[in-house]
């Protein structure tokens, strides 16, 4: 006890709830920027924490990610172009909703959940911890794999309209994804001799482009020039309690999803809402409503992000093995404030370990006020004539899609992705499937080439861990159960139907 209230002590200072606010704020405004991610938010702030003392650095990196992961659901609800990757995953079902006339309860929702999401993350992050990192070392390339093709699975659920279009959007997603070195033969393909295309292809000038490039050039193709309509915006807070609570099971299953996926490292929030969202549309008992702007989705995978982002630090905290990019860059701060992280950090250290869960106690308390003030003044951008608003937009896409490399080759891919997406939309085919496709096909062939060599060719080797056959067995009961409800239908219809006949041919005796 005497050492959690040490950790109080460190965090309660003046300096580091300064410090705290600051990092929150400048993630807000951040992460509400099309094109801006919290990775890039976090990376800024490097520079300064080299001159703070260990726990207001580790602070303001906590804060500042929790913050812009939020606000990035801000422009994905107003405009249909995520802030972050982790948004992308749910962007229709809260543009849907903004647009049924409910943009104050879609956010509502978004800020809510995270920071429900954020608290029970962070109650893992106290209680569970060694548990869960332990359960992490676990995992290898055999239970990686069928976790992607788990992702994968989920396109059939995210994907509204037709299953064939969906299915083609992923495999496009897939293509993408394998342009630049093979991972592991380092050899070229289809690179057609350019430097950059070696590569690969980046994921978030694709996401820009795909969703906000697009998004401008189908407002230039319908009515240019056009001025939004003021939509009031009103108190996002109004009712969330009750809406909680109606989908209360729902924040459970993704707060607990999140916190399990968020502590594999290399997995991270952003592959954990999506399967968060399609495991919510699969159980539902209406999943016609999805994608209509219905909340119980959402709900879901807002709790899955902040609760993935919370445990992603399991790993890092207490192996040093970093759960996602920001955690890898957190890990660099904490060695070079000697930090060390690892087992040894208890030993050690104890009191910086609960600092730093207390400072994602406090992170995820601040999502409320400081969410409600973003959607508060979010109001304004309706107020901007539509051409303005789309010349800042793609003016902060540039930037953007320049920063992730400090390449050119960044921009014209965010370009070229914006016209392939809006094409393909225009002729039906969905972009979610693309974007899942892209952020989860490197990790599905990394994984299954690693385990076809260790496994010497036999594929009979992914099923011999006790946890890699699970999620296996899991993953082709997703594939195979639908097809054979179907058949088992169609069968029986076809039975009532030559049943029928039978009785119609037979006549009265």
């Amino acid at each position: 006890m005497h050492v959690f209230l040490e950790a109080i002590e460190l965090v309660i200072t003046p300096y580091t709830l300064l410090v705290i606010c600051a990092a929150a704020t400048f993630g807000l405004f951040v992460g509400a920027i099309p094109g801006l991610t919290a990775t890039m938010a976090t990376a800024l702030l490097v520079p300064f924490s080299f001159y703070m003392d260990p726990v207001p650095a580790i602070a303001a990196i906590v804060a500042c990610t929790t913050m812009a992961i939020i606000a990035g659901d801000i422009p994905g609800a107003l405009m249909r172009i995520p802030g972050t990757p982790a948004s992308a995953a749910y962007v229709d079902e809260a543009y849907a909703m903004t647009k049924a006339g409910r943009p104050a309860k879609a956010l509502g929702i978004s800020v809510c959940s995270s920071s429900v999401g954020g608290m029970i993350g962070f109650v893992a992050l106290l209680f569970i911890a060694p548990a869960l990192g332990k359960i992490a070392l676990q995992f290898s390339s055999f239970e990686y794999f069928w976790l992607a093709m788990l992702g994968l699975s989920c396109a059939a659920l995210i994907s509204s309209g037709s299953k064939v279009k969906g299915t083609l959007s992923l495999l496009l997603g897939l293509f993408i994804a394998t342009v630049g070195l093979d991972p592991l033969t380092a050899t070229p393909r289809f690179s057609f001799g350019w430097t950059e295309l070696m590569g690969g292809i980046s994921f978030i000038p694709a996401m820009i482009g795909m969703f906000a490039l697009s998004e401008i050039l189908r407002h230039k193709a319908g009515e240019p020039g056009k001025r939004e309509p003021v939509m009031k915006i009103g108190n996002p807070l109004a009712g969330m309690v009750g809406t909680l609570w109606r989908h209360k099971f729902n924040v459970l299953r993704g707060s607990a999803f999140g916190t399990v996926i968020g502590a594999l490292p290399g997995a991270g929030g952003d592959l954990g809402a999506w399967i968060s969202y399609a495991i919510s549309k699969k159980f539902s008992k209406t999943p016609e409503k999805f994608g209509t702007g219905h909340s119980e989705g959402l709900v879901e995978a807002s709790a899955t992000n902040n609760a993935a982002l919370s445990s992603a630090w399991i790993p890092a905290m207490v192996f040093g093995i970093p759960g996602d990019a920001v955690t890898a860059i957190a890990v660099g701060v904490l060695v070079m404030k000697g930090m060390n992280p690892g087992p040894t950090i208890f030993i050690n250290n104890p009191q910086n370990f609960y600092a730093v869960m207390i400072v994602f106690a406090l992170a995820n308390l601040l999502i409320i006020p400081l969410g409600w003030l973003a959607v508060r003044f979010s109001r304004s951008i309706f107020r901007l004539s539509r051409t303005y608003l789309n010349a800042s937009i793609l003016a902060f896409c540039i930037v953007g899609s320049y920063a992730v490399n400090n390449s050119v080759f960044g921009v014209g891919v965010m370009l070229a992705m914006g016209v392939v997406a809006f094409i393909l939309e225009s002729k039906g085919f969905p972009i979610a499937p693309i974007i899942l496709g892209i952020v989860i096909g490197p990790l599905v062939e990394k994984n299954f080439l690693t385990s076809m060599i260790i496994a010497d060719g036999n594929f009979l080797g992914f099923f011999e861990r006790p946890i890699a056959a699970g999620l296996g067995l899991f993953t082709i009961a997703i594939w195979v159960l639908p097809l054979i409800i179907r058949g088992v239908r169609q069968t029986r219809k076809l039975a009532g139907a030559t049943g029928g006949i039978a009785n119609t041919d037979r006549g009265p005796q």
